[in-house]
């Protein structure tokens, strides 16, 4: 889905269209806390981008239109397009709250067919939903994803099906899946910046630097992926953790370190459309000294305020050991869909 946290407020609220639209924490004349969790297309006009800092944002482009989520508003829509998609699909995976892979095997076998199925999705989304989506029609799962990015938004990239190889090779290695910065930067070092360079090298060259992730990027980069479309069984858990570069004595700051992982982990909860029953935390003292605490809510959640309110209580009970501390974790668990969202394909980096 095209900017779908965006485009469903500009659905909702159609005065807003062709307008920068900034979906986040309230700027408050620039001195807000938060991030911006999407933008709209011409907000990224002037820099802005999802996971700015709200001030940077308001800086950069004051005049935007800044609105709080609505986390209810964007599942109720998200479910209501994927199962859609579902009626298209022989099988159906869904990767995150705007994004699913579909397997047309059974109703597209070529490149053609599939690029009908395709225009037909898009204008079955529009007429039913009133939103755009970006579509990437290939042979397997990462080279469809890579398309679909290609021509944003409402746009539509068919990968041709004998050359898949070949509609890689001058892309950038960071369209790749999975690579982050991490990545990115190791290959960066090793001068490759296309996946070109990257098809040039053995296998085996990719399996020293990545271990088994070497061979699954081997696949990927010469077109040969074949992991299926699949529904994704739940998470029993998703956590968060920060090892600090030296250990540290000021526990205001293992706090500040403990919300901003809660931060992170409740932008996976809500991308993948889950909500959690049960919040922990885990701190890990000079030493290797490890203990974990949780505490199961009344309700279940899909925000992060029972979060942060259960890690700075459970961090409480340790602020008075006067310890050095090496790390510390934020965890959720009791993980059920709060729409019909599944989790993302696991990113991989270097090790």
């Amino acid at each position: 889905m095209d900017a779908f946290y965006v485009s469903t407020e500009v659905r909702e609220h159609p005065e807003l269209k062709g307008l920068p639209v900034v979906v986040g924490a309230d700027p408050e004349g620039g001195m807000g806390r938060g991030v911006v969790v999407a933008c709209s297309y011409a907000a990224r006009k002037f820099g802005l981008r999802s996971g700015m800092p709200i001030t940077q944002a308001y800086r950069l482009c004051p005049q935007a239109k800044y609105i709080q989520p609505n986390w209810g508003l964007y599942e109720r829509v998200s479910e209501e397009v994927m199962a859609t998609l579902r009626s298209f699909a022989d099988r159906f995976e869904q990767g995150s709250i705007d994004e699913a892979y579909l397997d047309v095997t059974g109703r597209a076998g070529d490149e053609r067919s599939g690029a009908d199925l395709a225009m037909e999705i898009k204008r079955t989304i529009g007429e039913k939903h009133g939103l755009t989506c970006s579509i990437g029609v290939a042979p397997n799962k990462s080279s469809a994803k890579i398309a679909s990015d290609r021509n944003k938004p409402d746009g539509m990239t068919v990968v041709p099906f004998g050359e898949v190889r070949g509609f890689l090779a001058p892309l950038h290695v960071g369209v790749v899946p999975g690579i982050g910065p991490r990545t990115h930067e190791f290959l960066n070092e090793k001068g490759i910046v296309t996946i070109a360079q990257l098809q040039q090298l053995e296998g085996k060259q990719l399996l020293s630097w990545f271990g088994k992730n070497g061979v699954w990027l081997w696949g990927v980069i010469h077109g040969e992926e074949a992991v299926e479309v699949r529904e994704q069984a739940l998470p029993k858990s998703l956590s968060v953790e920060r090892t600090f570069k030296d250990d540290v004595s000021d526990f205001m700051t293992v706090r500040r370190e403990a919300i901003d992982a809660a931060t992170e982990l409740m932008r996976r909860v809500k991308s993948a459309g889950y909500s959690y029953r049960v919040a922990g935390i885990k701190i890990r003292f000079r030493g290797f000294e490890t203990h974990t605490r949780e505490r199961t809510l009344i309700n279940r959640a899909d925000n992060e305020r029972p979060l942060f309110a259960s890690v700075e209580r459970l961090l409480d009970e340790f602020e008075s050991w006067e310890k050095l501390v090496r790390l510390i974790g934020v965890r959720v668990a009791g993980i059920q869909h709060s729409s019909s969202g599944l989790s993302k394909l696991d990113d991989w980096a270097v090790g």
